[in-house]
Formats: C-alpha cells, structure tokens, sequence
C-alpha cells in the first residue's frame, strides 16, 4: 500500500489540488478537474500502443542486431544512427524514456542513448519544417545547427561525467530490471 501511495503520489497531489480549487473557486476547480481528465485521457490513449510495440521490439529484435550498430564500438555510425532515430521520432518526448530504455538494454551505449533522447527533444524534423516555414530557413537551420552541436555535447559530456563505474551500475539496473 506504502508503495502504491509513493508510486502515485505526484497524481494525488494533482487531484486533491483540483479539488480544493473547486471548493474554494468552483469554476477554476472544474476546468482543472477537466484539464486533468483530458491530460490523463491523453496519456492513456498513448502509453499502451507505445509499450505494447517496446514489447514486441524487445521480444523480436535480438541484442546482436542493436549492439552492433549503436552500442559502444559503433562509433561515428552509432552517434548519426541515434540523430537520426531521435530526430525521426514522433510524440511526445515522455515516449522517448522508455524507448531509451529498451535501446540500453538492447545494448546501445548511454551516450547514444543520450544522443537519442537529445535529438528526440530538440531535432525532430517536422519541428524544423514548422520553423522553416514560420520563422525562415537561416534561424530554422541557425537552431538545428546549435541543437545539433549542444546534442552531441551533451552526449561527450555525460558519458565523460557518469565515468566506467556510474555506467557499469546503470548498465547493471538495465540488466537486474531485464531478469527481473
């Protein structure tokens, strides 16, 4: 029961806030009840497709196949294979978490797993169209470039501050949560 209650604690807290404003400002309290209801029907109408094919991508598609070609002797091909899977990505970036969840486990290194969740945040190709479009091609392509350079930065630097150690036991939680 301990352990429910700390699990979802955050959405408690979202309802027993809604529910005061609704005492105290009815109105306000039920376009927050609203808001949550549509929040959480959004989320529900996403999360199950998504964990349902990272089942089926983490059940058909073997370790050999990923490892390979992102893991940590994949180099230069890693680094632009995890771009452009980040940058071809659609939804929102809350998907991206377990997606890179099932890469590491699948034998991606961490910095092409952070690579990946960079370029899924900042690069998405239909976001540099809209601001092509919306904003003209020399900021568009001005903010894809710096994107680029701060995902690649941020990759280096994560992998040079996590250390052989931090990643062997973040590899090794991977590893228990796969068995487990």
């Amino acid at each position: 029961m301990r352990k429910a209650l700390k699990r979802w604690r955050t959405a408690m807290a979202s309802l027993f806030i809604a529910a005061v404003l609704s005492v105290a400002f009815p109105r306000a309290g039920r376009e927050a009840l609203s808001l949550l209801g549509m929040n959480v029907g959004t989320i529900l109408g996403i999360l199950p497709p998504v964990f349902v094919l990272l089942g089926l991508f983490d059940a058909w598609v073997p370790r050999e196949r990923v490892a390979p070609h992102l893991g940590e002797t994949s180099g230069l091909k890693g680094v632009i294979l995890a771009i452009l899977l980040g940058a071809s990505s659609a939804g929102p970036l809350y998907i991206a978490f377990p997606v890179a969840e099932v890469m590491i486990r699948k034998g991606t290194s961490l910095r092409n797993a952070f690579i990946f969740l960079g370029a899924w945040s900042t690069m998405r190709v239909p976001m540099i169209l809209f601001e092509i479009q919306n904003l003209g091609a020399i900021f568009a392509l001005s903010r894809y470039g710096a994107s680029l350079a701060g995902v690649l930065l941020m990759g280096a630097f994560m992998e040079r501050v996590l250390g052989p150690k931090d990643r062997e036991d973040i590899l090794a939680r991977f590893a228990e949560h796969r068995a487990g």
